[in-house]
């Protein structure tokens, strides 16, 4: 099956793989080649794809992911795969938003800093993920 992870900016992965994984706004799911068609919200999280005996993660920052006559294709806000992230920029961006967190006056602050963290730790899964 083909999988695609599009961005406004670009294409980030454009791949025949075997087996995709990734976490919708209802939790962590699969598909396989043969799979049903689907459409689903998507979190903040990581997005795997496995070919052969390889797996490649990617960040997937939300969107939208629908599957359909054996082509998987995910809408994006932002993505990156783990071999493109800085470690440690994405580990300062961790840091700022935590302490943004600790320091938020306001209600909408907080949502802000708890949505960067997610970002920065979904980052930082990729990276140390695609550490083989």
């Amino acid at each position: 099956m083909k999988l695609k992870i599009i961005t406004q900016e670009r294409v980030v992965f454009d791949h025949d793989v075997d087996e995709v994984y990734t976490r919708g706004i209802d939790g962590e799911f699969g598909i396989l080649k043969g799979h049903i068609p689907i459409m689903s919200a998507l979190d903040i999280g990581l997005t795997k794809a496995v070919i052969g005996n390889e797996t490649k993660v990617f960040t997937t920052m939300g969107g939208i992911l629908q599957f359909k006559d054996e082509e998987c294709i995910i809408l994006t806000t932002a993505a990156e795969s783990g071999e493109e992230i800085d470690e440690l920029r994405a580990k300062e961006a961790l840091e700022r938003a935590q302490k943004r967190l600790k320091e938020a006056q306001a209600r909408i602050d907080a949502k802000r800093a708890e949505a960067a963290i997610a970002r920065a730790q979904a980052r930082l899964k990729a990276k140390l993920t695609g550490i083989e």
